[in-house]
């Protein structure tokens, strides 16, 4: 019912500025027409008024029966040739129904002189204003849909993304702890003393997982020192049976990787290769032109558990949704090589959590610019209506009703604009935060 009587309004209102705006018209170009509505006005305004809002809720009907059945197909060249006839024959069938409420009850006609009157001359018109707002309609709403249909996906593929960089950070959790603890296992067997040697280190290499998996980014050097303190962690195992060369520093403190990736490709290594002092394993990190490299002679297992690839595809679609830069993996006989990309603070996330807010903040900005832009319209149509009410007023009748109208719409625009800009002037401009902020944290709410 509310939003019948909204488009009931939006009819008056739209009827209304096309009288005044045929009166504005007539006055430059055909006086004695304009004299002669003027000495009518009331009669002529309730005529069209009420004409019009038969026109526009007729066309209106059709049009939102499209859109609800057609919806995100409505633009199709068929679907917009049976809108744009549907509104011709149901602007003939309105344009009828009008005059003949109009003619036969307000004016006392009676119907067969109303149809001995009918031609073709009264259809022509109202039809052509019809399809041109029709039109304006179309386009409109074509806009708009299409503006929330973007937001909409870039929204899905924002939450998306930050829902799959959370699930890809906390796969390293119980992926690092499985794998430390099978190590753990072949330790006890091996060696029980230095087990407990590495189960002490085990807990400090493991708080740092936890401390680091939850961020985007993190510095090159941190992640470098980090990997110093896993290798040493590797070492109580293989001692001197991989050979590690690892950088103090990056080249620039400011570049920045994936947290834990380097872990990921040192366990990778050592997972996937005969790690003895016959044979023993060189890991060797490195940077070359804004890449971080980390590489191992190969000498895979001639035996080796079917790998789940938890880390190597980890790291992959980590960089996939943060930069267009991807991680490469280069393998020949004897080296096995992972390049992975440094990055700036500055990054653009292609599809992040960052993306998520923007596409938030867009929507907010795009509905407060749709309200300032109904606020300049309504501002717009007061401008023009109420002069040409005024001057009606002075040429007509000395009481000065026009005061009426001029108030009623002016204290209208003005709340218009007061809401379209967000200003209260009942209350402080962050007092409703202020109070939303009171309720969440408030326990017993």
């Amino acid at each position: 019912m509310s939003n019948f009587l909204k488009e009931l309004l939006r009819a008056v209102v739209m009827g209304s500025l096309l009288f005044f705006g045929f009166l504005g018209y007539y006055y430059f170009t055909d006086l004695p027409r304009f004299d002669l509505i003027v000495k009518e006005l009331r009669r002529e305004y309730l005529d069209s008024v009420i004409f019009f809002i038969i026109m526009y809720m007729a066309n209106m009907f059709w049009i939102k029966l499209l859109i609800k059945k057609y919806d995100s197909k409505f633009y199709t060249p068929r679907i917009i040739s049976i809108a744009i006839f549907g509104n011709i024959i149901i602007s003939g069938i309105a344009v009828f129904i009008g005059r003949l409420i109009i003619l036969t009850v307000l004016h006392r006609q009676s119907f067969d002189e109303f149809l001995g009157l009918e031609n073709f001359d009264h259809y022509l018109q109202p039809i052509v204003i019809a399809l041109i707002v029709s039109s304006i309609f179309y386009i409109v709403w074509y806009y708009k849909h299409r503006q929330e249909t973007r937001v909409k996906e870039q929204t899905i593929i924002a939450g998306s993304a930050s829902a799959k960089f959370d699930a890809l950070k906390n796969q390293l959790d119980p992926h690092f702890l499985f794998n430390s603890l099978n190590v753990l296992t072949s330790l006890i067997e091996e060696d029980p003393v230095q087990a407990q040697k590495f189960t002490t280190s085990l807990s400090k290499v493991y708080r740092y997982v936890l401390e680091q998996k939850s961020k985007t980014l993190i510095s090159v050097d941190e992640e470098l020192q980090f990997a110093r303190t896993y290798v040493r962690l590797l070492k109580m195992r293989f001692e001197d049976s991989i050979v590690f060369e690892i950088p103090e520093k990056a080249s620039d403190s400011e570049l920045k990787i994936v947290p834990l990736s380097l872990q990921l490709l040192l366990e990778n290594a050592v997972k996937h290769n005969v790690v003895n002092a016959a044979r023993p394993l060189h890991i060797k990190i490195y940077e070359e032109e804004g890449y971080l490299y980390v590489s191992n002679n190969l000498q895979e297992k001639s035996v080796v558990k079917k790998s789940s690839g938890v880390g190597l595809q980890n790291i992959r679609q980590r960089y996939a949704i943060l930069s267009e830069k991807e991680m490469q993996i280069f393998k020949t006989a004897e080296e096995f090589k992972v390049r992975i990309p440094m990055l700036r603070a500055t990054v653009a996330y292609r599809e992040s959590q960052e993306s998520f807010l923007d596409s938030k903040r867009y929507e907010k900005a795009k509905d407060r610019v749709e309200a300032i832009k109904g606020f300049y319209g309504n501002l717009t149509a007061y401008c023009i209506v109420i002069p040409i009410l005024a001057f009606i007023n002075y040429r007509t009748t000395s009481f000065t009703w026009v005061i009426f109208p001029a108030l009623g719409w002016g204290f209208g625009l003005l709340g218009h604009g007061l809401k379209a800009f967000g200003y209260n002037p009942l209350f402080s401009k962050n007092w409703e935060e202020r109070k939303i902020r009171q309720y969440m944290e408030d326990d017993n709410f």
